[in-house]
């Protein structure tokens, strides 16, 4: 089960996201942020099955 804050990206992604809401209504029900390249936040929708968890160490190494 995920959770609000929660570091998370899609199985094929490298983009790590943060959760910040959810809309259990909805298919696409887990809302995540992350801040592109250029500075600006951008907002999604995803379904809870194609998000996995990611780790600390994965953070870390996603930054370098």
């Amino acid at each position: 089960m995920l959770k609000k804050g929660q570091k998370v990206q899609q199985e094929f992604g490298s983009q790590i996201m943060e959760i910040v809401g959810f809309e259990p209504e909805l298919v696409e029900n887990v809302i995540t942020q992350w801040e592109d390249e250029t500075g600006s936040v951008i907002t999604a929708k995803f379904i809870e099955s194609e998000l996995q968890v990611v780790t600390d160490a994965e953070t870390t190494k996603s930054h370098r």
